[in-house]
């Protein structure tokens, strides 16, 4: 695997990191290689619907191949969240090779529909952001299709704006098609808001 920064280092430190969420014991931890044919179980119990916005199908050995590869290669960075039946979440900064967007990082949360309601997508999101900060990321952003109310919702209270909406990006293996909304936030704008929606840490 790639080595990490110092600050990346640093970050990593504070893991495994246990928690409660509504009664619910959770132990967030960085994903590593030997992980993927659990994220791939994980993944294809997500409704269909959970991963249009992805930019790979996580429910083919193949997709979690190129996760694992992004991950040993220092492009991705993965925080995987645990509860006593296994993997109930993640949450990923991908980053990009492009020379005039290395300032830009994609973020990505699910989690399983076991544990939507607890908070779970919030302290993936705040993680994500810590490790964005290590990596010295200026901007995030985040994909959904419009009718996620309540990954919207939670991305505006944290500081997300809209910023395109891609009409007919997607189309799923019904052959049907799905709008592509979105949305970034300053770092620095996450940091003055989060608190403020008790996300700190």
């Amino acid at each position: 695997m790639a080595e990490p920064s110092a600050k990346v280092k640093e970050v990593l430190k504070h893991y495994p990191l246990r928690v409660k969420l509504e009664g619910c014991a959770v132990t967030l931890r960085p994903m590593v290689p030997a992980d993927g044919p659990a994220l791939l179980d994980f993944a294809r119990k997500l409704p269909q619907h959970d991963i249009l916005f992805l930019r790979r199908d996580i429910t083919k050995q193949e997709g979690i191949d190129k996760w694992v590869k992004d991950l040993e290669h220092g492009i991705m960075y993965s925080i995987l969240a645990e509860d006593a039946d296994g993997i109930c979440g993640y949450s990923i900064i991908h980053l990009t090779d492009l020379e005039w967007s290395k300032h830009m990082a994609d973020l990505r949360v699910s989690t399983a529909e076991r544990s939507r309601g607890i908070g779970l997508g919030r302290l993936l999101t705040r993680e994500a952001f810590n490790m964005a900060m290590a990596l010295g990321i200026e901007k995030v952003m985040a994909r959904m299709t419009p009718d996620q109310q309540g990954a919207r919702a939670l991305f505006q209270e944290l500081g997300f704006q809209p910023e395109a909406l891609l009409k007919d990006a997607m189309k799923d293996r019904a052959g049907n098609y799905h709008d592509l909304l979105v949305m970034a936030v300053n770092v620095q704008t996450f940091l003055a808001q989060r608190s403020a929606y008790g996300v700190g840490g």
